[in-house]
């Protein structure tokens, strides 16, 4: 394993084997559900698209969008919660974990709850301003106190602000019964139903968190060895974390506008992406961005077997898988300390 992680042409054989295991998961989403689609109708969508078959109006207007928006979600979450843990020196954080998703939430609810908002593209910019605000507090709560910011008053705070927020939510849903149901399914973590303009309406914005991510992993490796040494290298790193704060709400706030708080994501896959391919933030998010989507695909596709013909919403398994995980992490950092 040690020479996998620290070989170039290791590291590019695991991206190519994680692109492979993605592709395989994005075929299964589109193909297997309550009704499977064959093979020979998956390949005339491409080759001979027929407007008069079911199965082929299914995959394109359905379960090809789907598929899309999971890939894209996962991979954001993922590169997200990487971002997180640089910036903050915390193996816990993480947009779920942080309140971030909480915060884009209570946007979301109060503008369809409240004002009756349903336009994709205002309510993207609601939820970024939702991350946003929460991202702020947070920082500004876990920075109080002669120590300045530290591990664990950046999770306190973020527990803190995501009951909060959790609160409000419950809080504007009781006391507008009409809109429950339209944002019940969404509050789960869902990806159900969505058609293409929801994904053309946030793909742009997650795609410039992407690349700006990956502009930024130099700083981020950079950032992961301290402040002091940082600045000692020339890095201004008040600016750094300021445009790494901007990408996580972009990608996470992107992904909570069109599935809901999906959480653990965050926490789980930089994890597993640093022992496959260590500690550099060059080849860490690309890896996060390919298993955040196997992740995120193959849970969405169990869950929609477990209770057939109904499905269960993909935050749902997401926890399920993620939580077991998030108390190994949080055991082994209190054992540690």
């Amino acid at each position: 394993m040690n020479n996998g992680r620290n070989s170039t042409i290791g590291k590019i054989a695991g991206l190519v084997a994680g692109f492979i295991v993605m592709l395989g998961c994005f075929i299964a989403s589109v193909r297997f559900g309550f009704t499977t689609i064959k093979w020979s109708d998956l390949m005339a969508v491409i080759t001979d698209y027929d407007e008069s078959s079911m199965e082929q109006v299914v995959v394109m207007t359905t379960r090809l969008p789907r598929a899309c928006m999971a890939a894209a979600i996962g991979a954001s979450l993922a590169m997200a919660g990487a971002i997180m843990q640089a910036i903050t020196r915390n193996p816990l954080a993480s947009p779920s974990v942080m309140g971030i998703n909480a915060g884009a939430s209570v946007g979301i609810v109060a503008a369809i709850t409240v004002f009756k908002v349903t336009q994709m593209s205002v309510l993207v910019w609601i939820s970024f301003g939702g991350a946003a605000v929460a991202a702020a507090v947070v920082y500004a709560l876990g920075s109080l106190g002669r120590d300045g910011l530290s591990p664990l008053k950046i999770i306190m705070a973020g527990s803190a602000m995501t009951a909060l927020f959790v609160s409000m939510t419950q809080g504007m849903l009781v006391h507008n019964e009409n809109g429950l149901q339209d944002v019940m399914f969404w509050l789960a973590g869902s990806i159900a139903g969505r058609d293409i303009q929801t994904l053309e309406a946030v793909i742009p914005y997650m795609g410039v968190g992407w690349l700006a991510a990956v502009l930024l992993s130099r700083q981020l490796n950079i950032i992961g060895m301290g402040e002091e040494a940082a600045r000692g290298l020339g890095q201004r790193t008040g600016l750094i974390k300021l445009a790494a704060g901007i990408i996580v709400v972009v990608l996470a706030g992107g992904a909570v506008s069109v599935a809901g708080p999906i959480g653990l994501i965050g926490i789980v896959i930089p994890h597993i992406a640093r022992y496959i391919c260590g500690q550099d933030y060059r080849w860490l998010l690309p890896y996060c961005a390919l298993l955040g989507a196997v992740l995120l695909l193959a849970a969405d596709v169990i869950a929609r077997f477990i209770i057939l013909p109904e499905e269960v919403p993909v935050g749902i398994m997401t926890a399920a898988i993620g939580a077991p995980f998030f108390i190994y992490i949080a055991r082994k950092e209190l054992m540690t300390r």
